[in-house]
């Protein structure tokens, strides 16, 4: 059984930064690409970023630049650094686990998804 535990969101001004953490329960962690994906009010679900087994990241264009993925495989934790916030990036924000190694940006390419936590940027 895997599980998803996402933390560190909370309300931050604009242009300060937060640290978002994933914990993964369940074996091979280190064996699946890992995602950031989040929801605003009133929006679909968006890609943030992924990484790959070995550590290749790739960001969405509305991120590239200010948010930065890592992984610790021996911890089984996914984090996502977000500096340069912006109002617009205010929303639930959750981390996903792949079914496969490579780095995706296809939502249906992950099959396990946490709770979410939410990120509220102030102006």
């Amino acid at each position: 059984q895997v599980q998803l535990v996402e933390s560190g969101g909370g309300l931050v001004q604009t242009g300060g930064s937060l640290r978002l953490s994933c914990a993964a329960s369940g074996r091979a962690f280190s064996n699946y690409a890992m995602a950031w994906f989040r929801q605003a009010p009133g929006k679909e679900r968006e890609f943030v970023g992924t990484i790959s087994w070995n550590g290749d990241t790739r960001y969405a264009d509305s991120v590239k630049g200010r948010f930065t993925m890592s992984r610790d495989n021996a911890k089984n934790t996914l984090h996502l650094q977000m500096n340069s916030l912006k109002p617009e990036d205010t929303a639930v924000y959750y981390c996903a686990r792949g079914l496969l190694g490579w780095a995706t940006s296809a939502e249906r390419e992950y099959a396990y998804w946490g709770q979410g936590t939410q990120v509220t940027v102030s102006p």
